[in-house]
């Protein structure tokens, strides 16, 4: 409840309004059964017809009332809930974007997007059926059983029998449910992550005729859904039969005994309608409870889940840092670094990483598959904090500068180039949205893709689809490597980012990369010796270890790690050495 009083400082004033409507709304429900006996008793026993044509005048009017206060109340809590749904769905996006990469890994991807949407939904449409039922129905009961006290007092201890025990029923579905409607929103993460990973990999999925197997394994997930889903309305089905059936027995003795009654002379036959109409409106209420109780249940699993996201940790760049960054020179140093995801010392990823890199150097980065390499640039940009060690900028340890200051001095290329939806134009500008025309072409022709741009029809105007699907690989690694530079960074980190393109093309970036990034702390990781083999130094990961720093040269003669995939890519037999 303590994330949601920002909200509920927000937006009581018009909840309080829309309540004081529906208040209305009730007070006006609740007279009518009471005029209607009082026309029947009075008007239609005494054949008075002008008593019946004024009190009918006044039931209308009433209505009209009624009416209106009901369309005032629906409107606001409308307003009320489409703002809180918003609010609370801009604010978890603002949590997201402030969580770190680790906390991101944790909640997984397809949880946070169901949490968004569907969550947020759940909780939304409660607070709009809070409104609607959640108060009526309460002020609808009480309001029925005085004034059937009021009309005879002995008939009304049904209601005080009947209403207790369907309300112990209410609390015993709520309990019984929950639990599985926290299944339901967890399958239902399931089955949006099998979506997500069909659409991110579809053309794979094409490439190799495998439609039929994901297909079986969405259905197994949609079939694990269902099943869970049905075990929870199961129990929400039953509910609302066995109240109706609860109710309908306490009618019976309604007229049963209200008909006694009335042959004693006890009770007007006007008085046993109007009983017989409250009885039906708290049968209609307590439906009503029922299914708000069943709302409730799901609102307050998604609540959970919400709350769950609003706990976590933010990450270290929204901490304000003790030191600031002015006149970086790009000097890196780590020292004695270890680092485990999971933050369990049995499980480093890196172990005793223990380098420096000059200011303007180049340094590369080598080394076979999970040893480590990107996982030790991005602890640069502060993407995880380290377990152990420390990594120092210009002297000053990075843990104690904030990271959005940190990174304006960095920029990374990543291993998997992400372009969005827009122009080339605006994707380039990413890195600086204010550089100018010639700056864009400046880096593009660095980047070697200024040719292929001004060749499309559009230019730099030409829109590119999300994630650059109607670029190749090379021509999205291309104009991530372009947004990059445009950042003019004092750091700049490649992560294995020419990987698709041509030795030719890399060949002639590598040049070009060499003039435009001269005064630029350069690190870059590869697979390809080729890409490295001109870095002024160049450290060999094995296992998450440092095995050996040194040039090309110098590794070729002393390390049998480099000499390993040196052999690997070159062949054997090939002794000369790679410009």
């Amino acid at each position: 409840m303590t994330y949601y009083r920002k909200y509920i400082k927000t937006y009581w004033k018009p909840f309080s309004v829309a309540i004081f409507f529906l208040s209305l709304e009730a007070f006006f429900d609740l007279l009518q059964p009471t005029m209607m006996s009082i026309i029947i008793d009075r008007g239609v026993a005494n054949q008075d017809l002008n008593f019946v044509l004024k009190m009918g005048g006044l039931m209308l009017f009433i209505t009209l009332l009624g009416a209106i206060s009901a369309s005032t109340r629906s409107i606001l809590a409308s307003i009320v809930s489409q703002n809180f749904g918003t609010e609370l769905r801009s604010d978890l996006y603002k949590k997201i974007h402030r969580l770190s990469c680790a906390s991101i890994d944790k909640l997984h991807r397809a949880s946070l997007i169901t949490r968004m949407t569907n969550d947020i939904t759940q909780v939304q449409n409660f607070v709009n059926g809070t409104m609607r039922i959640f108060v009526k129905a309460p002020l609808l009961i009480i309001g029925s059983i005085i004034m059937a006290v009021r009309l005879n007092v002995q008939l009304s201890i049904i209601f005080m029998v009947l209403i207790p025990m369907v309300t112990c029923m209410i609390i015993l579905n709520m309990r019984m449910t929950f639990p599985i409607f926290m299944k339901v929103q967890k399958m239902l993460d399931q089955v949006n992550s099998a979506m997500r990973e069909y659409l991110s990999g579809v053309r794979v999925v094409k490439a190799f005729n495998r439609f039929d197997y994901e297909m079986d394994k969405f259905q197994s997930e949609n079939d694990s859904l269902t099943d869970i889903s049905i075990r929870a309305l199961r129990f929400t089905s039953l509910m609302n039969p066995a109240i109706t059936f609860m109710i309908n027995i306490g009618m019976i003795a309604v007229l049963w005994i209200g008909g006694n009654f009335v042959d004693s002379g006890d009770m007007a036959v006007g008085q046993v309608i109007a009983f017989t109409t409250y009885m039906t409106q708290i049968l209609t209420s307590l439906m009503m409870v029922s299914r708000v109780f069943n709302m409730f249940v799901r609102a307050k699993a998604s609540a959970e889940r919400i709350i769950e996201v609003l706990d976590e940790e933010d990450s270290p760049e929204t901490k304000e840092g003790t030191l600031e960054m002015s006149n970086v020179k790009g000097y890196i140093s780590f020292d004695h670094v270890y680092f485990s995801y999971e933050n369990k010392g049995d499980k480093y990823i890196l172990k005793n990483i223990d380098f420096s890199c000059l200011s303007g150097e180049h340094v590369g980065i080598i080394g076979s598959t999970g040893s480590g390499k990107s996982s030790l640039v991005n602890l640069i940009p502060r993407f995880y904090d380290v377990t152990d060690g420390t990594i120092t900028i210009d002297g000053m340890n990075i843990q104690d500068i904030s990271p959005s200051l940190l990174r304006e001095h960095i920029a990374i290329v990543p291993q998997k180039a992400t372009l969005f939806t827009g122009t080339i134009m605006e994707n380039i500008r990413w890195g600086n949205e204010h550089a100018t025309l010639e700056e864009v072409k400046e880096v593009a022709k660095v980047a070697q893709i200024d040719s292929f741009i001004s060749g499309l029809p559009d230019g730099y105007d030409t829109l590119i689809g999300q994630k650059g699907v109607n670029l190749s690989g090379g021509q999205r690694q291309r104009l991530s490597i372009a947004r990059a530079l445009i950042r003019k960074p004092t750091i700049l980190i490649l992560d294995d980012s020419t990987s698709a393109l041509d030795a030719h093309t890399e060949a002639n970036m590598k040049v070009a990369l060499r003039e435009y990034a001269s005064d630029m702390t350069c690190i870059t990781i590869a697979q390809k010796i080729t890409s490295v083999a001109d870095a002024a130094k160049i450290l060999v990961l094995d296992q998450g270890e440092i095995v050996a720093i040194g040039t090309h040269d110098e590794l070729l003669a002393t390390s049998s790690v480099y000499q390993e995939i040196f052999q690997s890519q070159m062949g054997k037999g090939v002794q000369r050495h790679v410009q």
